[in-house]
């Protein structure tokens, strides 16, 4: 049996313990190192896991096989960059990185240096979405696309909720239709100073190129919800995430759910980066599909309002 790839994770917070609590959950994997100043952080990783307050300590591939990155987006393309110049293959958070300019370079600098970086738009794993992406062929070209997602926070004074909740829909939106949009705008629908940050709902829009249409609603201000819905000219896909049945497909007036396996997509997504170091990959199709999330997020924070462009 092979050994257990080792991997170093930069960030213990919210998100960075469930990348903890799912590397344990994965045999192929261990959490060999961990860079946090938090000094309760010990007693969430392994006993033989090394603590570094610095997280440029962590990256030694003598000690590693590949790095997760799972801090505040406005850190993660140095680390990005740091990992990808120590050889280290590495899954970044989303959103990616708040720049167009800083999203290309990692890209480039990973491509330059054959290393391999992923992106960790978690909902592109989920089974449910896999399985809707998969059936969609068959019921003809996409018309179009709404989606909701977002809950009663986080509220973050540094990420707007078009970049934190919207990565997800527009990777998905992106991945399915396979192309750029044509178009996109965005709107603030409603804006307020909360204690922690600034709670939004943002409508984006886009067309793309063969006429299909996407619309999000995405909001830190609402009970938590996660759909995306569809349309082709044939019927009507739906992944609701929260519903009891998380893919139904209704056509000619009747609705089927599809059976989907109950895997969590944040263990997918780390078991096919270690498949991915495994097989020293240099595929680039998950940082190009990054870039192009960054791409529309801030021609979306734009339109939205000039003083969020580029975040």
């Amino acid at each position: 049996m092979a050994a257990a790839l080792r991997l170093g994770l930069i960030g213990a917070g919210r998100w960075g313990r469930n990348y903890v609590r799912t590397v344990a959950s994965l045999p192929q994997v261990r959490l060999a190192r961990l860079a946090s100043r938090n000094p309760e952080s010990a007693r969430l990783v392994p006993a033989d896991c090394a603590i570094f307050a610095d997280w440029r300590e962590l990256l030694d591939p003598r000690a590693l096989d590949g790095v997760i990155v799972a801090t505040p987006p406005r850190l993660h393309a140095e680390m990005a960059w740091r990992a990808i110049d120590a050889g280290l293959p590495v899954l970044v958070e989303k959103p990616f990185t708040l720049n167009v300019a800083q999203a290309r370079s990692v890209r480039d600098r990973a491509v330059a240096r054959g290393v391999l970086v992923m992106v960790g738009h978690t909902q592109l794993y989920h089974p449910a979405y896999r399985a809707l992406k998969s059936m969609q062929p068959q019921y003809g070209r996409i018309r179009e696309i709404r989606a909701e997602a977002g809950n009663l926070g986080p509220y973050r004074p540094d990420v707007s909720v078009l970049w934190d909740w919207g990565a997800h829909d527009v990777a998905m939106c992106l991945d399915l239709v396979g192309a750029m949009p044509s178009r996109a705008g965005a709107t603030v629908v409603e804006r307020k100073s909360v204690e922690d940050g600034i709670g939004e709902t943002v409508e984006v829009e886009f067309a793309f190129p063969d006429g299909a249409s996407a619309s999000l609603r995405l909001s830190n201000l609402t009970q938590k919800r996660r759909r995306f819905a569809v349309a082709c000219e044939r019927a009507l896909l739906v992944y609701d995430d929260l519903a009891a049945q998380k893919l139904v497909v209704t056509e000619g007036g009747g609705g089927r759910a599809i059976g989907i396996a109950d895997d969590l997509p944040l263990g997918i997504a780390v078991s096919e980066f270690a498949e991915a170091i495994a097989a020293r990959s240099r595929n680039t199709t998950s940082v190009e599909l990054g870039v192009r999330v960054v791409e529309v997020l801030a021609a979306c924070a734009q339109a939205a309002s000039p003083s969020a462009a580029g975040r």
